[in-house]
């Protein structure tokens, strides 16, 4: 089993602490994903993980036993970096086998898991090369290679798609989800892009400025976010944050923003008069005939300011009663600035915040 707990970690580096003592469990076989914005921590809580990082304060444990002061080759801890980290003097077989080597493991041993690895990672006919001859894709199937050998209890991964391409990092992230679940290791993931850390994990673990600000399945993030921060980070285009005032009429509810109305769906208690921040997705305002559906209150004649098509989807900044917003629709439209058109918010996804500390109003 290799459950990792990290209990009230802290890091300084001097005065300046990166680290506001975090609690967190990681199943074992589970794939968590930290994300959040550059210098946010995360990177920095890897690397207490991997024991490249001393603690200020806390304690970490990997299957149960403290390794707060264990150096980081006694953790069975493997790590992938962002650069690849690979010995440009060394093929990819040698480049793989040094871990095993430096275990001083028998040579039979040695070439079986090399190969091993290597064939899962479609690395066979490139093992007698060296870094320097393979792709940035290859190269980082190298890293990982080297990682699988070891046979951890965890898995490390500090960014390691970013030097990536775009087309390449999406094949790359289908591949290390699948190799993932085929061995089945507690993986730990660093990453800035929220769409791998929507694709990749089990759950996700959001930072900023060295705090937790949420942690849970991509969907619960996306769809119950904590904060508007979670809000407006996690989703691209992030979400719509609007000010409005809650309107009681006998027990109905409606917010007004600007000069829109909306009706309020779902079961809230709020108080008359009350100011709030109301979060809309950009996927939740729909156009065409998806909002055929909606009640007529539902529906808004939306001034076009600009529109933007993204292969089957288009986004659509517009206005409506004075408030700005962006719609993500299905289809490509393509409209002039000025021009109207009839959009549907799907008021079932509407999100509310506390105007004061921006966090998330659950129903009561």
């Amino acid at each position: 089993m290799a459950l990792v707990e990290l209990i009230k970690v802290t890091k300084q580096f001097g005065k300046n602490r990166v680290v506001h003592g975090i609690d967190l469990e990681i199943k074992d076989n589970e794939f968590i994903v930290l994300v959040g914005p550059s210098g946010c921590g995360k990177s920095t809580v890897l690397r207490m993980v991997a024991g490249l990082e001393s603690l200020s304060g806390g304690e970490i444990r990997i299957a149960g036993k403290s390794v707060s002061h264990t150096l980081p080759r006694d953790r069975n801890v493997a790590m992938v970096f962002q650069n690849y980290a690979l010995y440009p003097h060394m093929t990819v077989y040698d480049n793989i086998a040094f871990s095993l080597k430096m275990a001083k493991k028998s040579k039979n041993e040695t070439d079986r898991k090399v190969r091993e690895a290597a064939e899962m990672l479609e690395l066979t006919p490139f093992l007698m090369r060296k870094p320097a001859a393979l792709s940035g894709g290859q190269r980082q199937r190298v890293a990982m290679g080297r990682a699988i050998v070891r046979k951890p209890d965890v898995f490390l991964f500090d960014e390691p798609l970013s030097n990536l391409d775009a087309q390449l990092r999406t094949q790359m992230r289908m591949e290390l989800r699948k190799l993932l679940m085929k061995m089945k290791t507690t993986t730990i993931y660093v990453t800035h892009d929220q769409i791998e850390a929507m694709t990749l994990a089990d759950r996700i673990v959001i930072l900023k400025d060295g705090n937790i600000q949420q942690v849970g399945s991509p969907i619960d993030v996306f769809e119950k976010p904590a904060s508007t921060f979670v809000a407006t980070f996690i989703g691209n285009p992030p979400t719509n944050i609007l000010s409005g005032i809650i309107h009681k009429k006998n027990k109905a509810f409606s917010v007004k923003i600007g000069e829109l109305i909306l009706p309020v769906p779902s079961e809230q208690d709020f108080e008359d008069g009350q100011e709030i921040l109301v979060g809309i997705r950009p996927d939740a305002i729909k156009a065409g005939e998806k909002i055929l559906s909606f009640p007529e209150s539902w529906r808004f004649p939306g001034e076009i300011i600009v529109s933007e098509i993204l292969g089957g989807q288009s986004l659509i900044e517009f206005m409506v009663e004075g408030v700005n917003m962006i719609a993500e629709v299905e289809g490509r439209i393509l409209e002039c600035p000025g021009a109207f058109m009839d959009l549907g918010f799907d008021l079932n996804r509407m999100m509310f915040f506390d105007s004061i500390t921006e966090k998330a109003i659950r129903k009561r």
